[in-house]
């Protein structure tokens, strides 16, 4: 779609791939990566392992606001990759495709995101003008976070 938009982060990771996937879908990790929009999971699975088919209903404030967003797991390969998108909130659309490929130095972490505005023109303007940087440093913030507790010395191995 002409209205859509992309962020593909790569992040490599000293660590396994089943160490990052389960850090990526951990609830606890999630609310400490994002600890500054103070997010938190608010219904459905709010702590824990998140699996195929989990929904979670997400509370945080971002740009001054609170928002609030419930997505479903809708893809799970452990240790793969794992998919997760809105079913309610403030996208049009979102998607997240969370993807773990052993390299020689450890795993690249890839965050794949494609979501869509409300509001047409008015929305895109809106994305292109703040929203699209803004989000891609929340996600980057978050790669960064995760790294550093799975390479942590007493990250399980």
């Amino acid at each position: 779609m002409a209205d859509m938009t992309t962020i593909n982060l790569v992040t490599l990771i000293d660590a396994p791939a089943d160490i990052c996937f389960d850090l990526a879908r951990d609830v606890e990790a999630h609310i400490a990566s994002t600890a500054g929009s103070r997010e938190r999971a608010v219904a459905g699975v709010t702590s824990g392992l998140l699996g195929a088919g989990d929904q979670v209903r997400w509370q945080a404030e971002h740009l001054g606001l609170r928002w609030k967003l419930t997505s479903r797991i809708t893809e799970f390969d452990r240790p793969r990759r794992f998919v997760d998108e809105q079913v309610r909130g403030p996208f049009r659309s979102w998607w997240h495709a969370h993807q773990f490929q052993p390299s020689d130095e450890g795993t690249l972490m890839i965050d794949l995101v494609r979501y869509q505005l409300p509001l047409g023109p008015v929305g895109k303007l809106i994305g292109k003008l703040y929203l699209d940087a803004y989000l891609a440093n929340l996600l980057e913030q978050r790669a960064q976070m995760l790294k550093a507790i799975a390479e942590e010395p007493k990250a399980p191995r």
